[in-house]
């Protein structure tokens, strides 16, 4: 947030980790409105037996978007509030910012991919949602303008390049990797392994009704086209190798994978990677990190198969709560992000899924996508054909041990480490307590 009129932000940026609005998401999730919500959502979908109403009746808010961290700032400045009142206030994202300031405070502007990733925006009308607006106190007047994602934002300042350049593309981080990867199709999936895991499905043209946490997201709007995603995600893929690290259970995280195939399992040890709660299915943000089952004879390379292998248990767990609530068939799998050169990561994962997993030799695939939707917009490429051929894999995973035949079950020999992992994630779960 920052002031319309000469750009200074009224405060530092606040990330999607970020968890100083977690009291005012608990106290709205158990408040009198949210139960009347709920309620009057359930008799709709009694009537009417929409999914759509089926999932508001069962819908939480989350830290993780940004509308609680808007309200906390609005509750806890009054020269934000004052702003707002006066009318010189604005809000946005990176991008929306950014903007903001290569133009010299000419474009206030977002995209529908940045603006679906928000909570604020309503995907199935493609605007603000007027009604969380009015629900939470949000005043529209401080939202950035949406536009397509090629759209012609204008161009920078000739005094911070030296000369005018055209922004012809702006994009979300997640649905920006996606098109990197060329996930164009319906039923391509892409997992970004960054601080975070990030898998996403393309659905097609129609958003994607979800009652187990999955939310819907727009892809990019291009012209009259508009791509629907879905989305999962577990919010401390990197952050728990961070942490492993900063125990000094190695020193280069390239280490981690021949530190795992050094035992031949994790000796009983079960880590559960949940320093921000747990995401969608479970949706418990009172969940806790833990580490179960130590015993005298376990060693650094048995907690950090642990650890490598809670990564690829999360993925399993997105996997097969997509394949549920969408009833997609998977096309095709390509992972992305740092964590994703971990070989040890990617090979359980895909022996997990039963799928070959690909993995591109750039691990860095956001802004390639979005300078893909600009070239596109400037005829540097004519096709997306185009881009598919200019795609290279640095590897490609394919399921190496015995399964059941069936894609969705894990190997054998993973069935009872699996469930030995579930029960520690379940005991892990509420454990935080008001």
């Amino acid at each position: 947030m920052q002031i319309r009129k000469t750009g200074v932000p009224f405060h530092n940026f606040i990330s999607w980790q970020d968890r100083r609005a977690a009291d005012l998401v608990k106290s709205w999730n158990r408040s009198c409105t949210m139960k009347v919500l709920h309620g009057t959502m359930k008799v709709v979908h009694f009537l009417t037996r929409q999914k759509r109403a089926l999932a508001a009746s069962l819908i939480v808010f989350s830290t993780q978007h940004v509308t609680f961290r808007l309200i906390w700032a609005l509750t806890h400045y009054k020269q934000v509030r004052q702003a707002v009142t006066e009318g010189n206030c604005c809000f946005g994202t990176v991008d929306t910012w950014l903007l903001f300031k290569l133009t010299k405070g000419q474009v206030h502007a977002t995209d529908y991919s940045n603006a679906s990733s928000t909570g604020i925006f309503d995907s199935y009308q493609m605007c603000w949602s007027g009604f969380l607006s009015f629900l939470l106190s949000l005043p529209l007047s401080i939202f950035p303008k949406v536009e397509n994602t090629n759209h012609d934002f204008g161009s920078t300042d000739p005094s911070i390049f030296g000369e005018s350049i055209p922004i012809m593309s702006v994009m979300a981080d997640q649905q920006a990797a996606m098109f990197g990867e060329c996930c164009f199709d319906v039923g391509d999936v892409k997992i970004t392994m960054g601080t975070g895991t990030f898998m996403d499905i393309n659905t097609g043209s129609r958003p994607h009704t979800s009652v187990a946490g999955l939310y819907p997201l727009v892809g990019w709007k291009i012209g009259s086209e508009v791509v629907y995603l879905a989305e999962g995600n577990a919010a401390d893929t990197g952050t728990a190798i961070k942490w492993a690290q900063e125990l000094e259970l190695f020193s280069d995280v390239q280490e981690t994978s021949d530190m795992a195939y050094s035992v031949s399992d994790s000796d009983g040890v079960c880590f559960v990677p949940s320093f921000s709660g747990l995401q969608a299915p479970h949706n418990d943000p009172k969940a806790c990190a833990s580490l179960m089952g130590l015993k005298p004879s376990t060693t650094k390379s048995h907690l950090v198969r642990a650890i490598l292998e809670s990564v690829a248990f999360r993925n399993k767990q997105l996997y097969e709560t997509m394949l549920r609530e969408t009833s997609i068939p998977i096309t095709k799998i390509r992972v992305d992000g740092g964590v994703s050169s971990n070989d040890f990561v990617i090979q359980l994962t895909a022996d997990l899924f039963g799928r070959k997993v690909a993995r591109p030799q750039n691990y860095e695939m956001s802004s390639l996508g979005a300078a893909f939707v600009a070239g596109l917009g400037i005829g540097f490429w004519r096709t997306r054909e185009e881009l598919k051929k200019l795609q290279s894999n640095d590897k490609s995973f394919l399921p190496q041990r015995a399964s059941r035949g069936d894609a969705c079950s894990p190997s054998r020999e993973y069935i009872p480490v699996l469930q030995r992992w579930e029960r520690a994630l379940r005991r892990s779960m509420n454990w935080y307590q008001p």
